[in-house]
């Protein structure tokens, strides 16, 4: 019975901590493109200047 004081606020603490995580990625813009980590991933171009996939005409 004991071991329930220490593992309800552990998983509590755990959870809040994830939810926390979850909010501060969601703030930060982590999932606004979803699908250009993809794209980004299966492109074959040489990555240009300033990470851009194809270099601008000057």
């Amino acid at each position: 019975m004991t071991s329930l004081a220490w593992l309800i606020p552990a998983a509590l603490f755990l959870g809040l901590l994830g939810l926390a995580a979850f909010l501060w990625a969601l703030k930060n813009g982590q999932f606004e493109d979803l699908e250009g980590a993809g794209w980004r991933a299966i492109d074959d171009a040489p990555p240009g200047p300033q990470g851009k996939s194809k270099p601008e005409p000057d």
